[in-house]
């Protein structure tokens, strides 16, 4: 009695506190009518090159093999010489955007993409790089764009968790960091999805019947729950307890969501799982696997590349010509598959699809097979879910060194997936550590040309 009453008033001024959305109560719903309900994130780590994929540079061409002069790049300004792009480039569809030859299947979609020329990140570094294109932030301990997008809007399936990594097993540069929760609930942290072998570890139950298991765990929830009273609250131990409980329902969802046996012939040929190369066959899976979870609700899901060089699949700073290659053989067929796939479903206009990795690759090298990082102009593209196809947004200089016309940063980039997403960006905060945290920090502005 003495304990209830001495806390019955603190909680009533907290639950009226916690009401508010700046002291971090969930969002229930949009701030406004949004064009996209979901997102499928396709991330190439290590940093796919700008010059030899959706931004032709003749002028590279011309320059070939000449030295590149004075380069501010801190990690690659020596003895560096201009490198034309191995591949040639072609205009394709009704827009006539040019594609490299590397992406003969996405090409054939092109007239869906928005392409992003003028992409400029912080630094030169896979570890912050990466960290940034997931966080906002290039300093561990936020919360990851897909936690935001859950915490904003919840997910359509209590069965399944609103934000879902399709991972090969690797853990990228910046660390699990990358998909955490950060300072939001724990409960909106990522679920990793195996490519190989079971989706998910212990995913069967271990008890032979049904109602011994739901026994233990009403247990465990028990104790779980007095152990966080003696805390006085603890949202790792509740958070816990709801991820429990959505592993118990899972263990029946899961299976079938990603029981791909279900699909015809024709759909896994879509997305090249019929292939012997193996790593095009399991990107293939986890492009399909994608389509399937976003179709039962699940509200993020991030398709991360097999694995490759030790900082990033697309890091190629020597044998750029076999890996870039060996990569985009890896992702080209899913990825336009799964454009295919959606639009066949009806799903494209609800869906989001983001192709991005952390920065470029430089246009001179200290080699003649090689590219190293460069962050002061990329490209990245958007289509579906509200984006408007067949279009280019700002431009690099004609030797692709620098993002001159209509500069984008990340966290115009994140305001815009949150915008399509029906979030403002300004709008959708956290309190913690006695401020308000948003995504987009005190930065940021939606790029309406694409929408």
């Amino acid at each position: 009695m003495l304990k209830s009453s001495a806390n019955g008033f603190g909680m009533l001024a907290l639950s009226a506190l916690m009401s508010e959305r700046a002291y971090g109560a969930p969002t229930t719903g949009p701030h406004f009518a949004p064009t996209a309900k979901n997102v499928i994130f396709c991330f190439l780590d290590g940093g796919v090159s700008h010059v030899d994929s959706f931004d032709p540079k003749p002028k590279l061409a011309e320059v070939d093999d000449q030295p590149a002069g004075e380069i501010d790049n801190p990690t690659a300004n020596v003895n560096r010489k201009w490198l034309k792009s191995p591949w040639k480039f072609a205009k394709h569809g009704e827009s006539g955007l040019p594609v490299s030859e590397l992406f003969p299947h996405i090409a054939s979609c092109v007239d869906d993409l928005a392409v992003i020329r003028s992409m400029k990140a912080d630094l030169p570094i896979h570890s912050t790089g990466v960290l940034f294109l997931h966080t906002g932030s290039n300093v561990a301990g936020r919360p990851s764009l897909g936690s935001w997008a859950s915490y904003g809007l919840g997910s359509e399936n209590q069965n399944l968790p609103g934000f879902v990594v399709l991972n090969f097993g690797v853990i990228p540069c910046g660390g699990l960091e990358n998909y955490s929760s950060g300072f939001l609930p724990a409960s909106y942290q990522a679920t990793l999805l195996n490519a190989d072998g079971p989706p998910l570890e212990n995913i069967t139950p271990g008890d032979s019947r049904a109602g011994v298991q739901r026994a233990k765990l009403d247990l465990l929830k028990l104790q779980d729950r007095a152990f966080a009273e003696t805390l006085g609250g603890n949202d790792a131990v509740e958070s816990a307890v709801k991820n429990y409980e959505l592993a118990y329902r899972m263990q029946s969802l899961v299976p079938d969501v990603l029981d791909l046996s279900r699909e015809t012939k024709a759909t896994q040929s879509l997305y090249a799982i019929d292939s012997k190369v193996d790593s095009q066959r399991l990107y293939g899976i986890q492009c399909l696997r994608a389509r399937r979870l976003i179709e039962s609700g699940v509200r993020f899901v991030e398709i991360t590349c097999p694995p490759g060089a030790s900082n990033g699949t697309w890091d190629q700073h020597g044998a750029l010509k076999k890996m870039h290659e060996k990569n985009a053989l890896d992702t080209d067929q899913a990825i336009a598959g799964l454009i295919k796939d959606l639009k066949a479903r009806g799903l494209f206009d609800e869906t989001l699809i983001v192709w991005a990795g952390e920065f470029g690759r430089t246009p001179h090298a200290a080699s003649r097979d090689g590219r190293d990082h460069h962050p002061e102009g990329f490209t990245v593209w958007l289509a579906g879910g509200g984006v408007k196809g067949g279009v280019v947004h700002g431009a690099t200089d004609e030797l692709g060194m620098h993002a001159v016309e209509n500069v984008c940063t990340m966290h115009d980039l994140h305001a815009t997936i949150l915008h399509l997403l029906g979030l403002d960006h300004q709008r959708l905060t956290y309190r913690h550590g006695g401020r308000d945290f948003r995504l987009t920090d005190v930065h940021g502005e939606v790029i309406h040309e694409i929408l």
